[in-house]
């Protein structure tokens, strides 16, 4: 990775503001996402949960014919009196009860209403806006049988900032996540609380304000619109992303670590991870060699770091090449029609399956939860040898920066590392997979299911945790190597971990007399979350004008 880019990684979220306004490649970044007919990206979801992105729906004139076909044909269909689940039938179990032609209309509404049950935390903006993405992507692939206006009024909820208020909790991940996306359904419908402009509304307020009715739902759309893994797929792909960027300041702390400790920059060359060639591995060393660039070993000194430092590599690039197969995962469930039962209207046919069922984002989630706790032990235990006078090669205890005179009465980073190994700890016990918490439901039915959406919230539950963690071991090694300049000020500092440092000092200055640092640890954290969403909708954008320029 270029330096700039590990530099910028750094910034505060205001410097982030003013780039959104001012900068090129920001404002490329606010070209609509095409919608249908195409593949859609990870880093496409993350432009759109991030508010730099609207989207719209592709006006090739085929892509909308074959919409129209689809939702044409099952009119039809049920025109000719054929029994369709979920249409002409009731839900789930209740598939072998039927429902009256008079009441086919009257069926999608009721399966958003019996499933307003949703508990606990809201999902958050970005949250919201990433499951209608993936929502509307899944149905734009014209295999659901629904009309084009009701993906133009998904395209508005993103548009407009018109977002549903989803209660996370209450699916199993499999029927798909039927329980929070009837409150997307339902706002469609005119029915319960959005959020719009900064307040709480009632949707056909909204809709009204809009100039729009509320969406009379179709025969099957409620059904299509619930029926599918958008919270799930929606919420892993910001995971990946938030993942994506921990490998990264992993590897800087580690370089910074070595710095700080005054270890072995040896323990990064190349041809040692050519001798094992896991590419994620070599690529995590890669980083942190690039950091260390022009630091010799000092002679005399231990002749292997503890395994927190030499072994760092070798634990992010477990990560690093985890990431590569969770996103093709990711982007495979993003592309697909995963409602049931699919309306082909090339060959006219109803497709009864079970694509609905999450297990590929389930198993996914619980991957990479799993390998972003081991980052987060990993950075424990490098913040663990920095505070420790034994282990830390002559740094004051507790990384204290205390006069002389004052050194008895000051704890330095004491607290803050006795946080991060509680943050560690609680990372660490969440990596228990949900996946394989399988239960029966809906007088057995539904008896197999995949816990995704739980896995993929216990993900970004690890993940918020790792990032306490970073925040906490950065400002540590920043005190650290600020600890080791003054005491041998011919201590040789690469630029780019000098220029990390100032940027992390500007925000936290050197810790001389204690203070509470929860403040500096939260602005910090908030700081690596957004930056991470940030860049990641930014290098979609680099990546494209690379393109752009190629052809």
């Amino acid at each position: 990775m270029a330096e700039h880019d590990l530099i910028d990684r750094t910034r505060t979220l205001g410097e982030h503001a003013t780039d959104a306004r001012t900068t090129s490649s920001t404002a490329a970044a606010l070209a609509p996402v095409v919608v249908g007919g195409r593949r859609m990206t990870i880093e496409e979801v993350v432009a759109i949960a991030q508010h730099r992105a609207p989207v719209t729906l592709n006006a090739d004139p085929a892509w909308r014919a074959r919409i129209e076909r689809g939702a044409a044909f099952l009119r039809r269909h049920l025109a000719s009196g054929a029994t369709v689940y979920g249409v002409t039938t009731g839900y789930g179990e209740a598939c072998v009860v039927d429902v009256p032609m008079a009441l086919v209309e009257a069926l999608p509404l009721q399966l958003t209403r019996y499933h307003g049950c949703g508990m606990g935390a809201y999902l958050d903006d970005g949250q919201t806006l990433a499951v209608i993405a993936a929502r509307l992507n899944s149905l734009a692939y014209g295999l659901s049988g629904v009309r084009p206006v009701l993906l133009e009024r998904l395209a508005d909820l993103i548009n407009h900032r018109v977002l549903p208020r989803i209660p996370s909790e209450g699916s199993v991940g499999a029927s798909g996540d039927l329980t929070p996306l009837s409150y997307v359904a339902a706002a469609l419908a005119g029915e319960r609380d959005v959020l719009f402009r900064g307040a709480q509304r009632d949707a056909r307020g909204v809709w009204a304000e809009l100039g729009h009715a509320p969406l009379e739902l179709a025969p099957k759309e409620g059904l299509a619109l619930m029926n599918g893994t958008a919270v799930m797929t929606g919420l892993a792909c910001l995971a990946f992303a938030r993942a994506d960027h921990l490998t990264r300041i992993a590897a800087r702390l580690t370089a910074l670590s070595t710095v700080a400790l005054d270890g072995r920059a040896a323990h990064f060359d190349a041809r040692i991870f050519a001798a094992k060639p896991h590419a994620g591995q070599a690529e995590a060393a890669a980083w942190i060699r690039a950091d260390l660039a022009g630091r010799a070993d000092t002679p005399g000194h231990r002749l292997q770091d503890r395994y927190s430092v030499r072994c760092a590599p070798h634990v992010i690039g477990v990560a690093r090449d985890a990431l590569s197969w969770v996103r093709r995962d990711i982007e495979n469930e993003l592309n697909s029609a995963n409602d049931n039962p699919l309306v082909d209207p090339d060959s006219e046919q109803v497709l009864h399956g079970g694509n609905f069922y999450g297990g590929h984002i389930a198993f996914a989630m619980d991957a990479l939860k799993t390998a972003v706790a081991n980052l987060a032990d990993l950075m424990d235990r490098q913040f663990a040898l920095l505070v420790d006078d034994k282990f830390n090669n002559g740094l004051p205890r507790n990384l204290s920066g205390a006069a002389p005179a004052r050194a008895p009465i000051n704890h330095g980073f004491k607290a803050v590392q006795i946080s991060s190994s509680a943050w560690t700890a609680e990372a660490l016990k969440l990596t228990m997979p949900a996946s394989v918490f399988s239960r029966s439901t809906e007088s057995h039915n539904q008896d197999k299911v995949s816990m995704g959406t739980i896995a993929a919230r216990d993900c970004l539950r690890v993940i918020e945790l790792t990032e306490q963690v970073a925040a906490a071991h950065t400002l540590a090694a920043v005190q650290a190597l600020r600890l080791r300049v003054r005491g041998n000020a011919s201590t040789p500092v690469p630029v780019p971990l000098a220029a990390f440092a100032d940027s992390v000092n500007a925000q936290s200055p050197f810790v001389d007399e204690d203070r509470a640092l929860e403040h500096e640890l939260r602005a910090l954290t908030a700081r690596i979350a957004a930056c991470a969403l940030m860049d990641t909708a930014r290098e979609k954008v680099d990546e494209e004008g690379s393109d752009a320029r190629d052809r």
